[in-house]
């Protein structure tokens, strides 16, 4: 057999093998590789290009080293899902950086952590300023997590005793310039509601890419013309998720304000916002 046919015979085998392998320790060992797995990967990738380009007469025995990195991986991560113990001494543990708003230089040393590096990571999760930290942790793999103090964590409708009627995430209603009867079926549409809804912008199925719908039947629509427009549901939509907001401000300024004059006229204001939503409401979806 010629080198070159043989060489990429070697090569077509190495790159089928390494599929079949790769499916078979999951996608763990692509989204978060622990130091182990890290190595594995390099060894794995070194052993293969050994197979493909290596003219020796054993050059087949680089599959049953393959096969002895895959299998003792598996053996690994089977005995890290039934035992903390071994995660613990293979993967490490998380480590402390910042407790009750306290750096812990020891901690810091430990990781080889420069405060540079420490502020740096801080900033990748918007915290600019150590004295808004609470907490923080690296994990792991490498990676370091962050809790702000109470006063610097955003207002959720929680935060505030809100009540908010829960939200599913958009639906493509057309894609690739078909439309997906299913999908228009489970929000409780159809084909005809779909093709007036279009014709209010003046187009037509054919003429749309990609086009996605939100539990209050707004649409957003990417053309194949890389056109973006807006139909008028949409603006509407838009019309009511402001006032929303401004009836979740008052609230929030009833529950801050401290003179219970102004606590009453901005709990007024909610309660008029409220009742005008209501009503404007059937008019906006009708």
């Amino acid at each position: 057999m010629y080198s070159w046919m043989e060489i990429g015979l070697r090569t077509l085998s190495a790159v089928i093998f390494l599929l079949l392998m790769t499916k078979l320790l999951g996608k763990r060992q692509v989204t978060e590789l622990s130091v182990f797995e890290y190595i594995t990967g390099i060894s794995i990738g070194n052993i293969a290009a050994y197979i493909s380009l290596d003219t020796d007469a054993q050059w087949y025995l680089g599959f049953l080293a393959l096969g002895v990195w895959v299998a003792v991986s598996l053996g690994i991560e089977m005995l890290q899902l039934k035992s903390k113990r071994v995660r613990n001494w293979i993967d490490g543990t998380p480590t402390v950086l910042i407790q009750k708003g306290k750096i812990l230089e020891k901690n810091l040393k430990r990781e080889r952590l420069t405060t540079d590096e420490l502020l740096q990571q801080l900033r990748t999760k918007d915290a600019f300023n150590v004295d808004q930290v609470e907490f923080a942790v690296m994990e792991s793999s490498g990676a370091i997590n962050v809790l702000l103090k109470s006063e610097y964590q955003p207002l959720t409708p929680k935060t505030l005793g809100m009540r908010v009627p829960a939200e599913h995430e958009p639906k493509p209603v057309i894609m690739d310039g078909k439309v997906l009867h299913d999908t228009l079926e489970q929000r409780g549409y159809n084909f005809n509601w779909l093709v007036k809804e279009l014709k209010k912008s003046d187009l037509q199925v054919e003429d749309v890419f990609l086009a996605q719908m939100d539990d209050y039947g707004s649409l957003f629509i990417d053309l194949y013309d890389d056109k973006v427009k807006t139909p008028k549901t949409q603006n509407q939509a838009a019309l009511l998720a402001q006032l929303k907001k401004c009836e979740a401000d008052m609230e929030m300024y009833s529950l801050l304000t401290p003179d219970e004059n102004e606590r009453l006229k901005y709990v007024a204001c909610s309660n008029q916002l409220k009742h005008l939503i209501d009503e404007v409401r059937p008019l906006i979806y009708q």
